[in-house]
C-alpha cells in the first residue's frame, strides 16, 4: 500500500514539473491552447492574442500581448504600434482537490489524504462538502495598427516597438 501510493505522489510530482517546466511565453500550441496567437487582418493591422495557462498570472498575460505586439511590428519592418482596441477575459473552473479522495474500503464514504498527517477515514459526502480549487485562466487579445517614423509624442496608445523589446523582454525571456 505505501509503495503505491509513493508510486501516485512520485509519478504525479514528475508530471506537474514537466508541465511547469514549460516557458509561459511562446507560441499557442495544440495541446493547451496557452502561449500567443496573430491574425493578420490588413497590411498594418493584426489581431495578437495571449492565452496563459493556470500558472499564468493577469499581469503576465497582458506583458506577454505587449511583447508579441513589439515584436511582431518589428518582424514586420514597422517602429511603433497603436492598440486599437484591448481586452483580458478571466475564466474560472472548479476542480477536485489535488488530494481526492478515494473509495474506502470501510464501507460508505471515502478516506482521504492530507500531506502533513496521512490518512484520514470516511469521508461521508452527506456531511462533508466537496474539496474543490477554483483555477483561473486569463487570455488577453488586442487588435494592433503599426507604423513608421517616430511615435507620436500625444498619443497615450503608441508604443515604440524597439523600447518595449528591450526594456520587457529581458524580464520575459529570463523568468524562465
Amino acid at each position: 500500500m505505501r509503495q503505491s501510493v509513493l508510486a501516485i505522489l512520485t509519478t504525479t510530482s514528475l508530471v506537474l514539473a514537466a508541465c511547469a517546466s514549460q516557458p509561459a511565453y511562446r507560441p499557442s500550441s495544440s495541446y493547451n491552447g496557452a502561449g500567443y496567437s496573430e491574425q493578420i487582418i490588413e497590411t498594418n493591422r493584426y489581431q495578437v492574442s495571449f492565452r496563459g495557462s493556470s500558472l499564468t498570472p493577469r499581469d503576465d498575460v497582458e506583458t506577454y500581448l505587449l511583447l508579441r505586439s513589439a515584436e511582431l511590428t518589428l518582424q514586420n519592418g514597422y517602429d511603433y504600434f497603436v492598440i486599437a482596441e484591448r481586452d483580458t477575459e478571466s475564466k474560472s473552473r472548479l476542480y477536485p482537490s489535488a488530494f481526492g479522495r478515494h473509495p474506502s474500503r470501510y464501507g460508505f464514504g471515502y478516506s482521504y489524504f492530507h500531506p502533513r498527517a496521512g490518512w484520514y477515514g470516511a469521508y461521508d459526502p452527506f456531511w462533508d462538502g466537496p474539496n474543490y480549487n477554483e483555477v483561473t485562466k486569463y487570455e488577453a487579445t488586442a487588435e494592433i495598427l503599426m507604423y513608421k517614423g517616430e511615435k507620436p509624442q500625444d498619443e497615450v496608445r503608441a508604443f515604440d516597438a524597439q523600447d518595449v523589446v528591450n526594456n520587457v523582454g529581458p524580464k520575459v525571456h529570463n523568468s524562465y
